[in-house]
């Protein structure tokens, strides 16, 4: 048995899984103290346990690392270490952070020569004594973690690596960040990815124990995994190496919950919450992942991120009459004490559900005053704005399915323009939990590749070798790890028939489900 955990802004859902079998599941106001919600929902699933049943592991997604970031509390001082020189002074690291978010982290940037061309030469050697020079200084400006970047870094990591190295041996104590296993090969938004990485990791140091501690305190012996951004899992372990790879995994956690409930594997998930709405696309049953930048908090990253939109508009949106205007602030995890139907004082977006005869929850009697008009112009509103993200999210003209999942979908009719049909599968209140529980290890891998040099086979093989190695590494079982997802795209922009190759391997646990 499996037990799926994911952290929402309003809600923190929790489920157990025997196989593909829902035994129990729970659906709790998310706490401030995130950590106390985790074990709340924990303790209530548990409490539905079979007698004879043992849970082999406990899959968690949380906003812990997101809301650092949000609110630049907690993070470690990190300095970044570019091998670049001569190129690249145009634009220093952090150049494109937002102003507090860097003195968060102290600012601290070192550019020394180095870094790679993307074939693999050398931009210029790299100076062993510069970077421990910088090492020294970084000892003395109080930085307890690094970010080292390297031009091309995807393609060469020899400097990055030979980095690390005299970094560890200059100032032993501070915990390294390597860009080419974070990110793609842009180099400011790999980069960035870095950074956040090296900053979150005190956090999730802290947070990770925490929650191994609050699963031991319940009398679990049970190993912790986090969920990624892709749909995949890690163990907590590796996500305490890469805690940048959980950003956004709520919104990719009910995405797989709502193919594997649904059977649908390509088509658009809208998860209504309390207080936003994600919507993507699923591709072969994962997540479409974004092709473009994201900005996480203001900054823009290249690593793997779900293609997903979001816009403000949730079961606890605050709702304002004369003019109409929905959102975009929430009562969040507020929402059963403020909202009309509860007995609260704030009109939401739950009353107004409540009202149109579209959800029944709380006290109906508590609505029967708003008007009709009024009612029937908020839920057009509701409507509208849901198939607008559906539009913006498709590729093409043609209708494909949607499925409504999340406790906010109460606020969706079951006619939505795009859609050719749309479902609301049972149990899709807990979708994003049930996307933890089910979810399978991965490993994904970037890579240039000059063609002249190397041939095509060659180049599959060695991204399809790395990116098995990956997932294993991040607690997949190595037999049953299969490559998912293969891009190849021609740089015609660059000589030596230069092609970008991308893969994409998933696998069970690396132990009997």
């Amino acid at each position: 048995m499996f037990i799926g955990v994911d952290v929402g802004g309003t809600n923190t859902d929790a489920v157990l899984m025997d196989g593909v079998k829902l035994l129990a599941k729970a659906k709790l106001s998310t706490t401030p103290d995130v950590t106390e919600g985790i074990v709340a929902a924990l303790t209530e699933v548990l409490a539905q346990r079979p007698s004879d049943g043992t849970v082999d592991g406990v899959m968690v997604g949380t906003t812990h690392f997101t809301n650092a970031l949000l609110e630049r509390r907690q993070l470690t001082p990190t300095a970044v270490v570019r091998l670049c020189l001569p190129a690249t002074t145009l634009l220093p690291p952090l150049v494109d952070w937002p102003g507090p978010l860097r003195d968060a982290i102290g600012g601290f940037t070192y550019m020394v020569p180095g870094g790679h061309e993307f074939d693999g030469r050398e931009i210029s050697s790299f100076d062993a004594s510069k970077v421990a020079d910088a090492a020294k200084e970084m000892l003395r400006q109080g930085v307890r973690a690094v970010a080292i970047s390297g031009v091309f870094s995807p393609v060469n990591p020899a400097h990055e690596i030979e980095a690390a190295a005299v970094i560890s041996r200059v100032a032993p104590g501070l915990k390294i960040t390597l860009s080419h296993e974070n990110g793609r090969i842009g180099l400011l938004e790999r980069e960035n990815a870095a950074v956040l990485n090296a900053c979150l990791g005190d956090v999730a140091a802290r947070t990770i124990q925490g929650i191994q501690d609050a699963i031991r305190s319940l009398g679990l012996e049970s190993p912790l995994y986090m969920s990624q951004n892709d749909g995949t899992l890690m163990d907590a372990g590796f996500a305490a190496r890469f805690p940048v790879l959980t950003l956004s995994s709520g919104p990719t956690n009910s995405m797989r919950g709502a193919a594997f409930l649904s059977g649908v594997r390509d088509g658009i998930v809208v998860d209504v919450g309390g207080t936003s709405t994600d919507v993507g696309a699923l591709v072969k049953g994962f997540p479409r992942e974004a092709a473009v930048a994201v900005s996480i908090a203001g900054v823009r990253t290249n690593f793997r991120m779900p293609d997903v939109l979001s816009i403000p508009l949730g079961g606890g949106s605050v709702i304002q009459d004369n003019p109409l205007r929905i959102g975009p602030d929430s009562v969040g995890y507020r929402l059963t004490e403020e909202a009309l139907v509860f007995g609260g004082g704030t009109l939401t977006g739950t009353d107004v559900a409540v009202a149109g005869g579209l959800a029944q929850v709380g006290d109906s009697a508590l609505v029967q005053e708003l008007a009709h008009s009024f009612v029937e112009q908020a839920t057009l509103e509701i409507q509208h704005r849901i198939e607008t993200a559906i539009d913006q999210v498709k590729v093409s003209a043609t209708d494909v399915p949607v499925v409504l999942v999340g406790g906010g979908r109460i606020l969706a009719d079951n006619s939505l323009s795009g859609a050719s049909h749309v479902l609301r599968p049972e149990h899709g209140d807990v979708a994003n939990a049930i996307g933890a529980a089910i979810a399978q290890v991965g490993g994904q891998v970037e890579r240039v590749y000059s063609l002249e040099s190397t041939s095509r086979q060659e180049a599959l093989a060695e991204a399809r070798a790395e990116a098995i190695n990956k997932a294993v590494a991040a607690g997949a079982k190595r037999d049953t790890v299969e490559v998912v997802e293969i891009d190849e795209v021609p740089l015609t922009y660059l000589p030596s028939n230069a092609t970008l190759v991308r893969v994409k391997a998933v696998g069970d646990l690396a132990q009997s489900r």
